[in-house]
């Protein structure tokens, strides 16, 4: 049974590609995004929750977001689990309704995301890496146990490393957008 499958390769690099998105995305721009309140989990009736579970997230305005919590009982724990999230927003309970300024960013806290966005991305092209290494390890063990020719190897290690740059490029793409958001270029 070869130990080398390229779909678990291609699944394992997208699944790096998606994480640094995903980590991207908590990344505040000065710019209102409905995507900031996403690591944001409530605790309610006993357990955590994802606060778009417990209520919707909006962005009415550029530097405003306006979260609707559906149940009146909720507002006060969806407002203190905002405040206690690191992301340095304080809401404004209106009701059922919180309101979300988001401040203006200093040049010097947008140089500090931008860093942190490089090393995110660097994280990701490491995972991708070893994922490669990780392929190219099992095709040397398929060739060994004469599962495979040494021709076959050679032409699937050029196929993983397409699909690495691939996921490298995807990865510098996502980076380099989000740095420009945040820097406001």
């Amino acid at each position: 049974m070869p130990k080398y499958d390229k779909a678990d390769v291609e699944r394992r690099m997208n699944g790096a590609v998606e994480a640094l998105k995903n980590d991207l995305a908590g990344l505040r721009t000065g710019r209102a995004n409905v995507g900031m309140l996403d690591p944001v989990t409530v605790e309610v009736y006993g357990s955590h929750m994802p606060i778009n579970q417990v209520a919707s997230v909006s962005a009415p305005e550029p530097r405003m977001l306006s979260v609707q919590v559906w149940d009146k009982s909720n507002v006060g724990p969806v407002d203190k689990a905002i405040r206690s999230a690191g992301l340095g927003l304080n809401p404004i309970v209106d009701g059922q309704t919180l309101r979300l300024p988001i401040p203006e960013m200093t040049q010097e806290r947008r140089k500090e995301l931008s860093k942190l966005a490089g090393q995110y991305a660097e994280k990701g092209r490491i995972a991708v890496r070893n994922v490669r290494r990780d392929a190219n390890d099992a095709l040397k063990t398929d060739e060994k146990k004469g599962e495979i020719s040494e021709d076959e190897q050679k032409k699937l290690e050029g196929e993983v490393q397409k699909m690495t740059d691939k996921a490298i490029a995807d990865i510098d793409a996502a980076a380099v957008a989000k740095e420009k958001e945040i820097l406001g270029q």
